[in-house]
């Protein structure tokens, strides 16, 4: 029965046992329901939050190893600057403008109440993703630096072995290059184009220089003659030898045995008269010995 306030009248409902049944059993699974329903979303949430901080501080230790790694490229880059100018090579503009990128500074870990841990995720994934590209960046831009600057230095240990800096032979200075000197057979003074090493017959005559052999014949006045060409415009001559131990065409290292000290030619005794000429020009070959320690092998 309904009683409502006032003049109204009275309502009268009649309800069965079995709706009253049906009432209660109905109630009862919707509040199980509920319950279990509750209780999953607990469990969902709670497994998706462990899951989401297992990735954000994965993230994290990314970001620092990336960090390290970046530190590393650094230091890497600054040797490889030293290197270049070693080389005589100029500072590399994509080493440089990468070295920059590589240290730009991490994103901050500071996460927003309101955006959730979705979001932090997100935004350390696009910071670490950042990160590895400019390192990649870097690394190839070292990559490239180094195989140049090895190229350079391939190229200068080529030419520093093809550059006669030690002397032919054992024995001792006994003229100088002169443009004017009173010649002891011709008794004129006339340009001494080369150096006399004085030294005892059949004594060795080595290559000063890697080079190939151009010339292996007699000439007049300086008897039997070799001639290396060692590249980039350098040709050496040895004369007054008394036998040759090398024939055209023949590579040498420096050290190579090419003759002999001889007497051939207009010579006063056994000597050896060594030349060089660069690039067509005769020049001083005391200008090109090397101390024995600074000698490249």
């Amino acid at each position: 029965m309904v009683v409502p306030h006032g003049c109204d009248a009275v309502r009268t409902f009649n309800i069965t046992h079995l709706r009253v049944r049906v009432l209660g059993w109905g109630s009862a699974f919707l509040v199980a329901l509920l319950w279990v329903s509750g209780l999953a979303l607990g469990r969902f949430s709670s497994r998706q939050g462990v899951e989401q901080r297992l990735v954000s501080e994965r993230l994290v230790n990314l970001q620092a190893r990336l960090d390290s790694l970046s530190d590393t490229l650094q230091v890497i880059g600054k040797r490889n600057d030293q290197i270049r100018v070693l080389a005589g090579l100029p500072g590399d503009s994509l080493v440089a403008r990468t070295s920059g990128e590589a240290h730009k500074p991490a994103l901050e870990l500071t996460p927003a109440p309101r955006t959730g841990t979705g979001s932090l995720i997100s935004r350390l994934s696009a910071s670490a993703a950042a990160d590895v590209d400019r390192l990649i960046a870097r690394a190839n831009g070292l990559a490239a630096s180094f195989t140049k600057v090895s190229e350079v230095l391939a190229s200068n240990v080529e030419r520093s072995a093809r550059i006669p800096s030690i002397m032919p032979t054992a024995g001792w200075l006994s003229s100088n290059f002169s443009l004017s000197r009173f010649h002891p057979i011709l008794h004129a003074n006339r340009p001494h184009e080369g150096i006399d090493l004085a030294a005892p017959m059949g004594a060795p005559i080595v290559a000063p220089a890697a080079g190939t052999v151009t010339r292996v014949d007699r000439q007049a006045g300086y008897g039997l003659v070799v001639e290396l060409d060692h590249g980039y415009g350098i040709v050496t001559k040895y004369a007054h030898c008394s036998r040759a131990s090398v024939r055209v065409g023949q590579h040498v290292k420096r050290g190579d045995e090419i003759g002999a000290v001889g007497n051939s030619g207009l010579s006063t005794g056994p000597h050896l008269h060594y030349e060089i000429h660069v690039n067509g020009k005769l020049v001083n070959p005391l200008t090109y010995m090397l101390p024995q320690g600074a000698i490249p092998e």
